[in-house]
């Protein structure tokens, strides 16, 4: 059945894929022109959504507002609910699907991966990867220079700390920090 599939729809459904196949090379070619035109745009605050970005992004709603530079490697499986903001130097691997919740806030340089590479350096030496989704809930906040592995769920209203690596989800109403990172407290949320 997987010979059946294309790499495209091998990434989407988390199986191993061969990331050099010729239609994710012009897909990711395509994210890069539009960076490119993102990036160099002057687009301010209070000017309404960026037409760039709606045509990189999977989705975006009414308020998202990205700092610039900005990186993703595909933005079609990018899914932001309103009033999303990244700060600058922010980098997304979104090899499978990243949705995040209305009203959350990245620091600079959040780093957002969704691959995976094989333990085995002849297996990763064959171009073979697999993706896996991360979900981040609504209101959360992630601290500058933090990194989200592939797989992980944030829950709503969680607060990540600054540098922090995340490899495990992360429940609702928490503050977690640290590498790796770990609840430090939870929230009473009014």
């Amino acid at each position: 059945m997987n010979d059946e599939m294309t790499e495209r729809e091998k990434m989407a459904a988390g199986l191993d894929y061969y990331d050099m196949d010729p239609e994710l090379s012009a897909m990711r070619n395509r994210a890069r022109k539009l960076l490119r035109d993102f990036n160099r745009s002057d687009f301010l605050e209070g000017d309404g959504p960026n037409p760039v970005l709606k045509e990189l992004l999977g989705t975006m709603s009414d308020g998202v507002f990205i700092e610039m530079p900005f990186h993703c490697a595909y933005g079609v499986n990018l899914h932001l609910g309103e009033n999303v903001y990244f700060n600058a130097g922010c980098a997304i691997l979104d090899c499978a699907d990243i949705r995040v919740g209305a009203n959350s806030m990245f620091g600079p340089a959040v780093q957002i991966y969704t691959a995976t590479h094989a333990f085995d350096p002849v297996e990763r030496a064959s171009g073979r990867e697999s993706a896996q989704p991360i979900t981040i809930g609504h209101d959360v906040w992630v601290g500058g220079g933090a990194i989200l592995c592939p797989g992980v769920t944030i829950g709503d209203n969680a607060v990540i700390g600054a540098g922090s690596v995340v490899t495990k989800d992360i429940p609702a109403n928490v503050v977690a920090v640290g590498n790796p990172c770990r609840v430090v407290r939870e929230l009473e949320i009014g």
